[in-house]
């Protein structure tokens, strides 16, 4: 197939429209009130983007996260950059992707002197608080009002949300939930042969047990959603309080976490705003994690903060765009993860259209906890049943071994299961996104295997000599 200038636009995302929307609004643009809002941001730990009611899933029972997305808006092309905690949360929280920022590897810690939504909304009159996982650092970066207890201690949350109606807030609540082993909720409210099991999954009765316990701890979360819209809207003030549900990065099952496919990468995500964001709306824009702080502060009636790399959607929540990125970035470090590869770098760009996926080293096994350490039984079913099942032999295979480049057409196959990479036909098509992700790297300083190799460092785990202490 021969692509056209037109057909080749489409593909890229790259459209004269979705070029023209990538700039900023100044806040003058925007129809504020003279009142800046409160903010509630709850997040997930662990959750693939599409495992909720009102994402397409038949199963989990989510009553309160689909009621949120019936009085908000829902986005379905929000992404993370990488499908692991500490980059994720760090990149959310100071606008900057995670090689920019130094907390690229997982259980790291942002380079010395980066500033964080805690202190941009608080040179905004913002009293600015975290309850739950943390997951950061170091503490400068990160200066949050340590709201202590855990998410599902209300009272703390009320207290927070209440104690000064003078002052309007930010609260961080960040949920355990679902994070494995999964010993929250009720599994036995789903029966394991009743589900419906994702194409990317094998399914055995492992996978289809693990699943009613998965679920199990989203209802749970669902409950702590459920409970915070409900100080929210008995605080006398819900009506100008923005309230944010975003699931994290995919969750501990094989084509999610640790990985750049959209089982990983892709977030659920909705605010909810009464007076500003049209109820039941759904978005298709594409945004990223690096662009929820710049939203915020604009949101908040700040100026934009130079050198970010995400930018403000607020016209996108507020209906005056639908649009907002054209590509978005992935980067993965497998260095320095439990039970991770010696060195796996996986860089990746995404259109609406499709996902191109570099492995700088693809000649080595991918591994990590889910094929070194399966205390679940999940993954050695799979490995099971691809003795004798092709499918299973498939996915099995493509999990720990994979080509140098690899491209997904999203739309004939959301799930990235049928790898385009050695079609000729979409070579000048690869070759563009490989050329652009390329100068991606090359602006955040990410030198690949380079940059691989030193995640320890960025781990703290080297020692001064001088002083026989951890290095940050």
């Amino acid at each position: 197939m021969i692509i056209s200038r037109r057909g080749f636009l489409k593909f890229m995302g790259l459209g004269s429209v979705a070029l023209a929307v990538t700039g900023k609004v100044s806040a003058a643009d925007i129809d504020y009130k003279a009142t800046k809002p409160n903010i509630l941001l709850i997040i997930a730990d662990d959750m693939t983007w599409s495992d909720a009611g009102c994402y397409g899933n038949p199963d989990v029972k989510t009553p309160n996260i689909d009621k949120l997305a019936s009085q908000g808006m829902r986005f379905t092309r929000c992404f993370t950059s990488t499908a692991m905690c500490a980059p994720t949360r760090q990149q959310l929280y100071t606008g900057l992707y995670p090689v920019q920022n130094g907390a690229y590897p997982n259980h790291s810690w942002v380079k010395a002197g980066t500033k964080s939504i805690v202190h941009y909304l608080k040179d905004n009159g913002y009293r600015v608080g975290l309850v739950g996982k943390k997951h950061f650092g170091p503490r400068e970066s990160f200066p949050f009002e340590n709201v202590a207890g855990n998410p599902d201690k209300y009272e703390i949350i009320k207290e927070f949300i209440n104690r000064d109606k003078s002052q309007p807030y930010c609260l961080v609540v960040a949920s355990e939930q679902p994070h494995a082993p999964w010993t929250k909720g009720r599994a036995e409210d789903y029966d394991p042969e009743k589900l419906s099991v994702p194409p990317y999954m094998v399914d055995t009765p492992e996978t289809r047990e693990g699943l009613t316990s998965y679920y199990a701890e989203i209802t749970f979360l669902d409950s702590q959603i459920g409970k915070c819209m409900e100080l929210v809207d008995q605080s006398g003030n819900a009506g100008n309080s923005l309230f944010i549900f975003t699931s994290e990065q995919g969750s501990l099952y094989p084509h999610c976490k640790w990985t750049l496919y959209d089982m990983g990468i892709r977030v659920g995500f909705i605010a909810r705003w009464p007076k500003k964001i049209k109820a039941g709306s759904v978005s298709e824009a594409m945004v990223q994690y690096v662009d929820v702080t710049p939203t915020l502060i604009e949101a908040a009636g700040g100026e934009a903060i130079a050198n970010l790399d995400g930018f403000s959607f607020l016209p996108v929540l507020m209906g005056k765009k639908n649009r907002h990125r054209d590509v978005t970035y992935g980067v993965h470090t497998t260095r320095g993860i439990i039970a991770g590869s010696k060195c796996y770098p996986i860089r990746s760009i995404r259109t609406a259209t499709h996902k191109y996926i570099m492995n700088l080293n693809h000649k080595s096994r991918f591994r990590n906890i889910i094929t070194e350490k399966d205390r679940s039984g999940i993954w050695k079913s799979w490995v099971e049943k691809a003795k004798t099942d092709s499918t299973a032999a498939k996915r099995v295979e493509m999990y720990m071994h994979r080509p140098a480049e690899e491209l997904y057409d999203i739309e004939k196959d959301p799930y990235e299961l049928n790898n385009l990479d050695s079609d000729p036909q979409y070579r000048s098509l690869m070759d563009s996104l490989k050329k652009r992700l390329l100068a991606w790297m090359d602006q955040q300083g990410d030198k690949g295997i380079e940059t691989e190799m030193l995640a320890f460092e960025r781990q703290g785990r080297r020692k001064s000599p001088a002083t026989g202490k951890k290095n940050r």
